[in-house]
């Protein structure tokens, strides 16, 4: 039922936000959005400022996907806005239901030069699942709460909502929609039962499940469906955990053999992207939640691939009840198995290897002991944080979180504010290379600020990826970030050989403030 609210606009627009359970906003200081901070405060929300503003988005993304609801980032105008762009377009391909709430010059002075005379919603129209100013008092609560939904709407992503400051500080009457959620979309049954009978002639099936598995709530989904057909699992993303390790079908570090074996891939609520492999030869049926969603806007269905768009839960679950007869996958799980096994005991080596200057692997296998299953784990940087997706397990799913597909580089800040705020009972522990590092460790003063004692290990190799790549011009070897840290009011230590690196992070996780450990690395590709 449909009710009337009074207030300022900005009193409007937190009204609007009720019913969702946001119970944060990032945002830093601005002089066009303090109206609706102190209507955050007056609803008890936690008003948590940063320093830049992609920070603030990167943290909203953390929350949404974390805690699976919107997440909101409140930013000023003109530069507030374009500073925040590609926060909004990582949480844009990583279907993170983000709400971004701009100021703007009051209307009475556009296009008479006020400062900042920006049109943010032509610059953020084509990464956001809407884009819209709010131009009446009254319409607030609707313009609000239509950005929520369109956030929510399978596939989700950001919305942005522009609020200019004679409608956000002015006081009125808006109309307030209920709080409704986006209904489920409904799998087309052809299309499943399609996806069900290929899945029953494989010989040789591999399921890779992506982070909309987690984000859509069908984690438990996803195990009935592959115990059902006796599947090998690989996760990526989010679903990393989807199975934990140890589980008979669970499979992390001979994916490349399997992909390359596989007569059918299923890939579950991500794209085929390069991170798979750049594609097989195998069947393929691919799964998301709603179209297109990184599938071809009038999708393939044939002998050969299957397209199935629908809420997640319902698409696997449909899948698990398929009935006929069924290849038996016992050698195939048994022979990737031994490819398992035989990748790992080959990874052991590198992971006790001592040598100086570290090796990156080396640094991993002191992670594995450091970190619990509850851990989150933040990635940000190139080949630190893929040489960790291929030597770290992960305890349960929603424990990683990194870059995705748009791969912004100094993303981790953010996600490890956003991470420790989500899930206050949790470690935190962000994997950067120097150059995320560096250009993002200034934020730490966020985390000293809001109590958020988040474990930073950055793997300084001094160079452009641990190929050793060189730009322009050589990084500065060895910077002492951990310094930079410890002036915000963090602390931390530099780590320079193999046998310090078990203390230093006993040190780090017990201290109970923000601490970057500043790991000196080989300059050059480690051979894991």
């Amino acid at each position: 039922m449909r009710q009337m609210v009074s207030g300022r606009g900005g009193e409007l627009a937190v009204a609007a936000l009720s019913g969702y359970g946001i119970g944060e906003v990032f945002t830093p200081a601005g002089e066009h959005v303090p109206a609706i901070h102190d209507a955050a405060r007056a609803a008890r929300m936690r008003v948590v400022e940063v320093r830049h503003e992609q920070t603030a988005v990167f943290a909203a993304e953390a929350v949404a996907t974390l805690r699976r609801r919107p997440g909101l980032a409140v930013l000023g105008a003109g530069p507030g806005v374009t500073n925040a762009v590609s926060a909004i377009t990582a949480a844009h391909f990583n279907g993170a239901p983000v709400v971004v709430l701009a100021g703007r010059a009051p209307r009475w002075r556009w296009g008479s030069g006020s400062l900042p005379a920006l049109d943010h919603v032509a610059i953020v129209g084509s990464v956001t699942r809407s884009a819209a100013t709010c131009t009446e008092v009254r319409n607030i609560g609707t313009d609000v709460r239509a950005a929520v939904l369109a956030a929510l709407t399978p596939h989700r992503g950001p919305a942005f909502l522009d609020l200019p400051m004679d409608v956000v500080f002015c006081a009125g009457e808006a109309e307030l929609p209920p709080a409704t959620l986006p209904p489920p979309i409904e799998p087309d049954p052809a299309a499943v039962a399609r996806a069900g009978a290929l899945l029953a002639a494989a010989e040789r099936p591999v399921i890779v499940a992506g982070s909309d598995v987690y984000t859509g709530d069908a984690i438990a989904a996803l195990r009935e469906c592959a115990e059902t057909w006796r599947v090998p699992v690989f996760g990526t993303g989010l679903a990393r955990g989807a199975l934990p390790a140890g589980h008979p079908l669970a499979f992390r570090s001979c994916k490349r053999a399997a992909l390359a074996r596989a007569d059918l891939v299923a890939v579950l609520g991500t794209a085929p992207d390069l991170r798979l492999g750049g594609g097989t030869g195998a069947r393929l049926i691919h799964v998301v939640d709603a179209p297109p969603a990184g599938a071809p806007a009038d999708p393939p269905n044939d002998d050969d691939t299957v397209w199935v768009a629908g809420d997640l839960r319902l698409v696997l679950s449909a899948m698990a009840d398929h009935r006929g007869v069924r290849a038996d996958h016992a050698d195939w799980i048994e022979l990737l198995r031994v490819a398992e096994d035989t990748a790992r005991a080959q990874e052991a080596g590198h992971l006790a290897d001592d040598r100086e200057p570290i090796r990156s692997a080396r640094l991993y296998a002191e992670l594995r002991r450091a970190l619990t299953d509850e851990a989150i784990i933040v990635g940000d940087g190139g080949d630190v944080v893929s040489a960790a997706a291929r030597h770290l397990d992960v305890g349960r799913p929603g424990s990683w979180l990194d870059g995705g597909r748009y791969g912004n580089g100094g993303a981790g800040l953010g996600y490890a504010l956003g991470a420790a705020l989500a899930c206050p009972d949790r470690p935190v522990c962000g994997l950067l290379g120097d150059g995320a590092a560096a250009g993002s460790v200034l934020e730490v003063e966020s985390l000293v600020r809001h109590h958020l004692p988040v474990v930073l290990v950055v793997g300084n190799n001094g160079s452009i990826g641990t190929a050793g790549l060189r730009g322009a011009d050589d990084r500065t070897p060895g910077l002492r970030l951990e310094k930079v840290v410890a002036a915000l009011g963090g602390a931390g230590e530099t780590v320079a050989t193999a046998r310090q690196l078990a203390p230093a992070l006993r040190r780090a996780f017990e201290s109970r403030v923000p601490y970057l450990l500043n790991v000196l690395i080989e300059p050059r590709a480690d051979p894991a």
